[in-house]
């Protein structure tokens, strides 16, 4: 397969359509101090607003097909208009679960009158979805959920926590993973739902990170019901609608670009007067290579998207790769920085953007499955190694030894 290396003469005009377009109705990108300390509840509202501005000019759900209310448009043709977006002063960041996530699962196991209630106002920006999979226990080892749900006539009762879950303050929906047969093996008995996040009996509490934002909750539930007509998919068969949602998020954490570029902290070195250190100078060039080879990683899943092909194990190498290249880019930042690093705010260089993003790794590096996670999936299904062991995999869950 010929890797497909820049914009064809159709995808030049598309983009080209969609850069006037943008600077007809969005501002330039700029960096400033409350960029990095975000007010969460203004930075939802102004995705509200944008998505709507999005909806109303035809660019909302590019690549959703029309019969869903979509542009009915090519994958490709969304992952240009992304690139051209992220040039601009505009979020969409509070929509990544429900666009990114629930929407593809949705069209892909919904009802046609799950389709119906909740695509539209999706893709409108009416509402916020959350993700409520993760457990205290059950995190790299999501099968292993706790959370369980009890069918009581048509309503299942639901009872259990979860954690690190996106957005759950604001949120009006949320997806959710519960146990509805423990006699079964951890990768059965699992039940994908719709949650009204307004129910009775649930509990949001927010988390503060190490950045002193609190995007993070832990989620408590107690007795919540939820109507039969909210299961997702067949009941005991969430885990094969959940994958369709971490696939997803995969390619969305490793597509998704960031707010800052190895060329931003070329300028800084700069600045600083950094760039005539040779140690400096190389890592900066290592920065850059990294940054070009997931280039080149986005160039092929471009290229099966242009074939109409689904993405592979390519997807998980730069799920993997973006986050290392996170991880190794800060370091760098901070060796530039020096005795600034330890400075925060309006007081530190740059607005601090390079601290807040060294702080913020830790999210990509575990949110969509750990690196080694990633390195397992590439082992079995890119190269072919046989399986982690696994002992517990027959087992019903109900005897597995919980934390």
């Amino acid at each position: 397969m010929l890797m497909h290396i820049g914009d064809s003469p159709e995808e030049a005009a598309f983009r080209d359509h969609a850069r006037t377009w943008l600077a007809q109705h969005a501002p330039l990108h700029s960096i400033d101090a409350s960029q990095w300390h975000d007010d969460l509840g203004g930075h939802v509202n102004a995705c509200k607003e944008w998505q709507h501005v999005l909806y109303d000019n035809g660019w909302a759900g590019i690549s959703w097909p029309k019969q869903f209310g979509g542009r009915g448009g090519t994958s490709l043709q969304a992952s240009i208009f992304a690139e051209e977006q992220s040039k601009f002063d505009v979020a969409t960041g509070s929509f990544a679960v429900s666009l990114g996530m629930v929407g593809p699962t949705l069209m892909a196991h919904g009802t046609p009158e799950q389709h119906a209630e909740f695509l539209q106002p999706m893709l409108r920006g009416d509402h916020v979805w959350c993700q409520l999979f993760s457990e205290p226990n059950a995190g790299s080892d999501l099968a292993n959920i706790g959370t369980r749900a009890v069918l009581d006539g048509d309503t299942w009762i639901v009872n259990g926590q979860k954690v690190w879950t996106s957005f759950g303050q604001f949120s009006d929906y949320g997806i959710l993973l519960a146990r509805t047969e423990p006699e079964s093996p951890k990768h059965k008995g699992i039940t994908y739902f719709i949650l009204d996040m307004k129910s009775a009996g649930i509990e949001v509490r927010p988390l503060v990170q190490i950045t002193g934002v609190a995007h993070f909750n832990e989620v408590f539930l107690s007795d919540v019901r939820i109507p039969a007509a909210n299961v997702l998919g067949q009941v005991n068969s969430g885990w094969a609608v959940a994958n369709t949602t971490l696939t997803s998020e995969r390619a969305f954490i490793g597509g998704g670009g960031s707010s800052w570029t190895v060329e931003a902290l070329i300028e800084t070195a700069q600045k600083l007067g950094r760039t005539r250190d040779p140690r400096v100078r190389q890592k900066l060039a290592a920065a850059y290579a990294r940054a070009q080879t997931l280039t080149y990683l986005g160039y092929r899943l471009r290229t099966a998207s242009s074939l109409g092909l689904l993405p592979g194990p390519e997807m998980f190498v730069m799920k993997l790769a973006y986050a290392r290249h996170w991880e190794k880019t800060m370091d760098t930042a901070m060796e530039i920085l020096g005795a600034d690093a330890t400075l925060w705010g309006e007081h530190s260089i740059d607005s601090g953007q390079w601290q807040h993003h060294l702080l913020s790794q830790f999210a990509i590096r575990l949110g969509g499955g750990t690196n080694e996670i990633q390195q397992n999936i590439i082992g079995e299904r890119g190269l072919g190694l046989p399986r982690e062991p696994s002992v517990d995999r027959d087992l019903p869950w109900r005897e597995l030894v919980k934390g």
